[in-house]
């Protein structure tokens, strides 16, 4: 378990006839069945991400802690950009090839988050993923799954095989068809969401959303007073609810004015 950046309250965005605030955070938790803690991740600006060790894995913290610092690394300056991000994750695929040399199995790790990206001068959160962890926004009172999951059943639903509702106890539910590592080159997908005031964002792994449904995950994201409260309860219901994963949770909210304030979020999947 890696965790890098602290809360903040009112990290301000320069920008040309706009006025920002960031607030952060990001709490993790062992739950109530794992031996040890294989999340880990990054919350703090200009980069929000949270990376699930492949349970089952020898290593799988290993592979995480590479995907997090490799990522952190990359981020310089006040905005990123996706080649940054895949650069990273590159890197972090050679680390993870080097822990994985001695083992059968192979090591990987699932990357989701969004980080502050500049779209015709206006600031939007670039939101990414990997595997099966998400990235919900909470906008004006509704909860939107922005990520789509990288999953045997997520194929299963889209193919209309499977009803949404019976994809989480679906026996094949913790296969993924997508991960960074086991020497295969990592393809992200991509979503842009226009920054503006109101919005709360979360960056979750799945022990958060194998214990919580949507309508919980939006109550609990909208009530909290705060990042740092909304995060520490997302994560307190999801363990007291069963905790039977490491359960990961990064929220952020966005506050202040902005011209682009009426923007309508991009919600086209990019495939890399």
């Amino acid at each position: 378990m890696t965790e890098l950046g602290s809360p903040v309250t009112d990290h301000h965005l320069a920008l040309e006839g706009s006025t920002l605030t960031l607030d952060w955070a990001g709490v993790t938790d062992v739950g109530r069945r794992r031996a040890h803690n294989e999340d880990s991740y990054v919350a703090e600006a200009p980069l929000f991400v949270v990376a699930d060790g492949m349970g089952g894995h020898s290593a799988g913290d290993v592979a995480s802690d590479a995907v997090v610092r490799r990522l952190h690394e990359a981020a310089t300056a006040p905005f990123l950009t996706t080649d940054a991000v895949e650069k990273a994750l590159l890197r972090a695929t050679e680390e993870i090839a080097v822990a994985a040399a001695d083992t059968e199995l192979g090591v990987g790790t699932t990357v989701t988050g969004a980080f502050l990206s500049l779209d015709d001068d206006e600031p939007s959160f670039t939101v990414f993923n990997v595997g099966d962890s998400r990235v919900y926004l909470l906008d004006a009172g509704v909860l939107r799954q922005v990520t789509v999951d990288h999953s045997v059943v997520q194929e299963m639903v889209d193919a209309g095989m499977l009803h949404p509702d019976d994809a989480e106890s679906h026996p094949d539910s913790n296969v993924i068809t997508r991960a960074v590592g086991f020497d295969v080159e990592p393809r992200p997908d991509y979503w842009r969401v226009p920054l503006r005031p109101g919005q709360r964002l979360l960056v979750c792994s799945d022990g958060l959303t194998k214990e919580l449904d949507a309508r919980a995950i939006a109550t609990t994201l909208g009530a909290a007073d705060g990042a740092s409260g909304a995060a520490a309860d997302l994560v307190e219901q999801a363990v007291a609810a069963g905790g039977r994963d490491n359960v990961t949770a990064v929220v952020v909210v966005v506050r202040g004015t902005s011209p682009a304030g009426d923007a309508e979020p991009d919600e086209t999947t990019v495939p890399r």
